[in-house]
């Protein structure tokens, strides 16, 4: 079976919005685009190519994959295995894209990932999707979070938990913290929340 993972620049408060740069993501009047660039350092670049370069398809939202399908054809250089990925992107507007192989998911999303998780092949992975990350949380259709949780809070701007997160519990795989204070960090799933008496 397939895993999904999320893997997410997040800050302290729970932002996940436009990490990369200013004209990422202005959606709601966002205006911190590009707040992880302070914390870059080669520490957190090797964990970075490390989970890279693992076997991967992509889980990907529709406006992700609009800022990624320009980019990355001409970046191959960056990412070698970006471009060989299956692209399953989930929206209900767009059909097809040049950037192969991509396969489009509309109509019922939770449904049909639930059906991709069921079928041989490597693991998906998201990154960015916000929308797309609420449909899988709320569907209980992720299997680890992959965090870089920078030093920073935003405020306001689209969070990794919203509205319909489930009761998850989660169990921490693999941790480092960089020389500008990210820490990155495995969280894998561990069944039910465990409570005191």
């Amino acid at each position: 079976m397939r895993k999904v993972i999320v893997l997410e620049h997040i800050s302290l408060d729970g932002v996940i919005q436009a990490p990369g740069g200013p004209e990422e993501d202005t959606s709601g009047g966002f205006a911190y685009g590009g707040w992880v660039a302070p914390y870059s350092d080669a520490a957190l670049g090797t964990l970075l190519r490390r989970q890279m370069n693992l076997p991967f398809d992509l889980l990907l939202g529709r406006k992700t994959f609009a800022i990624w399908e320009p980019y990355w054809p001409e970046h191959g250089d960056i990412w070698p295995n970006v471009n060989a990925a299956t692209k399953y992107v989930a929206s209900n507007t767009v059909t097809s894209s040049e950037w192969r192989p991509s396969v489009f998911l509309s109509g019922d999303v939770a449904e049909k990932v639930a059906q991709i998780k069921q079928q041989e092949g490597p693991d998906l992975h998201v990154w960015g999707s916000g929308h797309l990350l609420q449909t899988l949380i709320k569907h209980d259709l992720v299997d680890s979070f992959w965090l870089m949780i920078y030093p920073v809070t935003l405020g306001s701007g689209k969070r990794l938990f919203a509205d319909g997160t489930i009761p998850m519990g989660f169990k921490v795989t693999e941790s480092e913290v960089t020389p500008h204070g990210v820490i990155v960090v495995n969280y894998e799933r561990a069944g039910a929340i465990p409570t005191g008496s």
